[in-house]
């Protein structure tokens, strides 16, 4: 409960306010409004939350994971366009992420205007709501670098008290007046977005869709809770959500002809229906819940920006985890992104009604890429094809009735959630097809090949040694195959004599402390091809494990000793390391045409700005040297021959 319903547990603090803010506010509702509103609401929670999301994609699990990447994972061999929808649909949820702190921390605390107390100090002033709520924002990311262990534990008993407190409250109201119940029967969400008391047609979808944006983020939540988990628990989280909402209908029923409600500001059905005696509780209790619910969605934020690095759909970033649990993890780079992206949002809009104007265009998209994928998944699982279509055609139509009436937000705001989404598929499709023209265009040899050539050069005295051990850091490395750049690196740009050649590639693994290594020296004393499994909780400090294999190689008698003549440690047997980085770069002389070389130079300048290589393998302190190589080196098709003249025809005007 802690984890998978944050998101969609507080949507009942500005749902129904946003669909009667929409209408004109109170005193332009009637019961008949009223009840379509409730029910539109029941039938979205029970359509897309629990049939889409809890009763099929939660079937769609990649070795107990969720979410848009896991289920690509699981239908990507069936095609290769298959990515795109993935790419949209995982840049859209990150992107909508951006708002949903702003928008439940920032609803929360305006229930602070239903305290006298605090209503009569500052009235109705959003400075003061802006300036608490950026400084819970400000203080939730802060905390992030420290993971959330211990307060996690607490998640789950505080949202089980929330969703009971919203449904008592809800309960309470709703038995003031039971023919609320009428709202089950579809024909009132029916009658209603074709009624002319509507005034926005079809476009109140745009309000009524906020009911559900927590259900991607149910499904991404999969690996944390287990499926059994999310299904057992569901039906008692829905039963309280339709209490809280059906409460609020009731109450907004009894009161939308009394003129003291009509002239409130920024009227908030959820807080204003509560007993006044509870009201301070009710804001304590969901501002924690926003904060509860702000945190389930961050942290969901970098399971799913680790997924993407893993699917090679992001650059590498630094990736942190502060506590034992792999779920725990925290990237700094995106929680700089969310943190001025949520500031922004909080400072931009300043009140929840302009914020609920912008929110949800975004989802819409990702909960159609959901479904795009789990036609095929359907597809490929064996469900026989009517069915398979029929479900996809139903969940489709509905979701892009949603986006088109959600669409109307764009010049309201949700151009910043697309636009932030936008950024980030651009860098997904540049980061994909950069790697797709580095494997096309860049070779991999066989070490075998050139195991004399390094022979040679470690005893030829004519090159100075550079080092006692050369240590080569990449991913290129399959086998005894390694990319060309790194041997041209060594013989062709500046012939790099040592003693041993090092070729380390470093394999993260999923269990948290994984420490083992595998060496092939290709029948010689100078050459070492090792790969380092270290697990997710491992740090990668390559220096230090690359001198316990040293140890070990010279005890079995592979690697002939390195005695140091000068070292302050006496007896010191291992000799000197430095480490070489391969930075590529894209050569002039290219096979590329211009499209490409455009993406190349955008990937190569996305790569420069993500985490240092030294940084992330722990060697700050190290002899590290930087060799910049070109990235592609084949000749272009069209050569340019220059022809050889001799010196009396050159002009005398042209000597310059």
């Amino acid at each position: 409960m802690g984890v998978v319903y944050g998101d969609i547990g507080t949507s009942p603090l500005y749902v129904m306010k946003a669909i009667v803010d929409g209408n004109g506010g109170l005193a332009h509702v009637s019961e008949t409004f009223i009840l379509g509103a409730v029910s539109l609401v029941f039938w979205t929670l029970t359509l897309l939350t629990t049939i889409k999301y809890v009763m099929i994609a939660l079937n769609a699990d990649n070795h107990g994971e969720g979410g848009i990447f896991s289920l690509f994972t699981l239908v990507r061999k069936n095609s290769r366009y298959l990515l795109y929808p993935a790419m949209l649909g995982g840049a859209t949820l990150l992107a909508d992420g951006i708002l949903t702190p702003a928008v439940t921390v920032t609803t929360a605390v305006e229930g602070l205007r239903g305290i006298p107390s605090f209503y009569d100090m500052f009235g109705d002033s959003q400075q003061i709501i802006v300036i608490i709520t950026v400084i819970i924002i400000f203080s939730l990311f802060m905390v992030q670098r420290l993971g959330t262990k211990k307060v996690g534990t607490a998640f789950g008993p505080i949202m089980f008290g929330w969703f009971t407190f919203i449904g008592l409250i809800g309960l309470s109201n709703f038995m003031g007046n039971l023919s609320v119940i009428r709202a089950l029967n579809p024909y009132y969400a029916v009658h209603l977005l074709f009624s002319e008391e509507n005034k926005l047609g079809i476009l109140i979808l745009g309000s009524v869709f906020l009911a559900t944006t927590g259900a991607e983020a149910l499904y991404s939540d999969l690996g944390h809770a287990g499926r059994k988990n999310i299904r057992v628990s569901w039906p008692y989280i829905k039963v309280c959500l339709v209490l809280n909402y059906f409460g609020q209908a009731a109450w907004i029923i009894r009161v939308k002809d009394l003129p003291e409600y009509q002239n409130i500001d920024m009227l908030n059905p959820f807080f204003r229906m509560m007993p006044q005696s509870l009201t301070v509780v009710g804001v304590i209790f969901a501002t924690v819940a926003a904060i509860i619910a702000s945190q389930s969605l961050i942290s969901g934020s970098y399971t799913l920006a680790s997924e993407a690095i893993k699917l090679r759909l992001l650059p590498r970033m630094k990736i942190i985890y502060p506590t034992d649990q792999k779920g725990q993890l925290y990237i700094p780079a995106i929680n700089n992104m969310l943190m001025v992206g949520c500031l922004a949002i909080v400072f931009g809009f300043q009140t929840s009604a302009r914020m609920e104007a912008a929110y949800g265009l975004a989802i819409t998209i990702t909960m159609l890429m959901t479904t795009i994928l789990l036609l095929v998944y359907l597809l490929q699982e064996g469900t026989p094809k009517p069915l398979a279509y029929l479900i996809f055609i139903f969940f489709a139509t509905i979701e892009s009735i949603f986006f088109v009436s959600s669409a109307s937000k764009f010049m309201h705001g949700g151009y910043v959630a697309l636009g932030i989404a936008l950024v980030i598929f651009l860098i997904m499709l540049i980061w994909h097809r950069g790697n797709m023209i580095t494997e096309a265009t860049s070779k991999r040899i066989s070490l075998y090949d050139y195991k004399e050539q390094l022979g040679d050069l470690r005893n030829d005295t004519d090159w100075p040694q550079l080092q006692t051990n050369l240590v080569f850091l990449t991913s290129k490395i399959k086998g005894h195959l390694i990319s060309r750049e790194i041997m041209y690196s060594i013989l062709d740009k500046s012939p790099k004599r040592a003693k041993v050649y090092w070729f380390v590639n470093v394999f993260v693994t999923d269990e948290p402390y994984t420490k083992e290594y595998y060496v092939d020296m290709m029948d010689t004393d100078y050459i070492v091809n090792v790969q380092l499994r270290l697990g997710f909780k491992m740090p990668q400090e390559v220096n230090v494990y690359l001198r316990q294999i040293v140890h070990d190689l010279m005890n079995e008698g592979k690697l002939p000793k390195q005695p140091q003549k000068y070292s302050i440690t006496p007896g010191r047997e291992t000799g000197d390391f430095s480490f070489v980085l391969i930075r590529e770069e894209l050569s002039r002389v290219t096979e590329l045409n211009w499209i490409d070389t455009l993406v190349m130079q955008a990937k190569l300048g996305i790569k420069s700005r993500a985490v240092d290589p030294a940084k992330w393998y722990g060697l700050e302190y190290s002899d590290v040297i930087t060799e910049y190589v070109p990235l592609v080196i084949q000749p272009k098709k069209n050569k340019v021959t220059l022809r050889q003249v001799q010196v009396e025809e050159f002009d005398e005007d042209d000597d310059e």
